[in-house]
């Protein structure tokens, strides 16, 4: 992997939105460790907001620390060039929006830090990728073993939900996907959002998880419940909403029988999908933003062109 101009002063950083549930933490943490064996390079996982307050007895002793003091602590050591590589499926508003801004502070108190923005694990504006979606088939696939045999049920791709509509595409994108890896092996395979904000505006979500189970086609026999979630919380995992739903759904529908699969970011082959990212930010094929340090020129995206000018 080719690296910055002085890896010596060069910080990675794993980052997801967040959450109160330790489960999130351990499991980035899990990540960035494995991400940091297989690139040779030392990957820190942080949280835009809310891991700074997970206790720390419940994080293997460790506390947590969001991005922003993180990035301060190590702008203060002398790094000089900082890549986050985004935990996230597509470009939501906390790393168009929220993360800039956040970065643009510790810039304003430390103006020669550089800071490259890695593309999300799905980037529909580059070549077509089918590993995620692989990943989400192996979740489908461990529960079609444990049917019996013939079983045709129907899948549904449930993520959480947002009012960014370039996120729910690539939900959408990566149900047609699937469905094709999956070919006649299901019924039908259908992307559905766990919530949604009220008004019309936000129709894109639809379906919701809810209501779907409860429509014709779903709300009997087999339904196998995809996770295009990341990591354990407050929606996915065990106690999650998610499975709160399903429940739910099957105390209404005597007949349904929901079957969770595990998250896509607890399968290993996200690594692979995130050693690429953070490789295109370094190199300058592609990413998501370059802050420039102050007085220092920008390089334009996806020129191609190795370093960082």
């Amino acid at each position: 992997m080719e690296t910055a101009r002085n890896p010596d002063r060069t910080s990675v950083f794993l980052v997801d939105n967040g959450s109160l549930r330790p489960g999130a933490t351990l499991n980035l943490r899990r990540v960035a460790a494995a991400l940091g064996e297989r690139t040779g390079m030392p990957v820190e996982a942080r949280s835009l907001l809310h891991s700074n307050k997970v206790p720390a007895e419940e994080l293997d002793g460790v506390p947590a620390s969001t991005l922003g003091p993180a990035a301060t602590w190590r702008a203060e050591q002398g790094v000089t060039e900082m890549v986050v590589l985004p935990f996230f499926f597509g470009p939501s508003r906390a790393l168009s929006g929220y993360l800039p801004e956040r970065l643009g502070e510790v810039q304003a108190a430390h103006p020669g830090v550089r800071v490259r923005v890695a593309s999300p694990l799905i980037d529909l504006q580059a070549p077509t990728d089918l590993r995620l979606a692989r990943i989400l088939r192996d979740g489908v696939a461990e529960q079609l073993r444990q049917l019996p045999a013939g079983s045709k049920p129907a899948v549904v791709l449930a993520d959480h939900g947002s009012p960014i509509p370039e996120v729910t595409a690539v939900r959408n994108v990566l149900a047609g996907q699937l469905a094709t890896l999956l070919e006649d092996q299901v019924r039908s395979v259908t992307p559905a959002s766990m919530e949604r904000r009220k008004g019309d505006e936000y129709r894109f979500n639809e379906p919701l998880l809810e209501n779907l189970l409860d429509e014709p086609g779903f709300n009997q026999g087999p339904v196998i419940v995809s996770m295009l979630f990341l990591s354990p919380g407050k929606h996915a995992g065990e106690g999650g909403d998610v499975v709160t739903i399903c429940a739910k759904a099957e105390s209404r529908n005597p007949g349904l029988e929901t079957r969770i699969t595990r998250l896509a970011g607890e399968h290993d082959g996200i690594l692979a999908i995130l050693a690429d990212r953070l490789e295109e930010a370094i190199s300058g094929e592609r990413y998501l933003l370059d802050l420039p340090a102050h007085g220092a020129c920008p390089q334009p995206p996806l020129t191609g062109a190795p370093g960082w000018c």
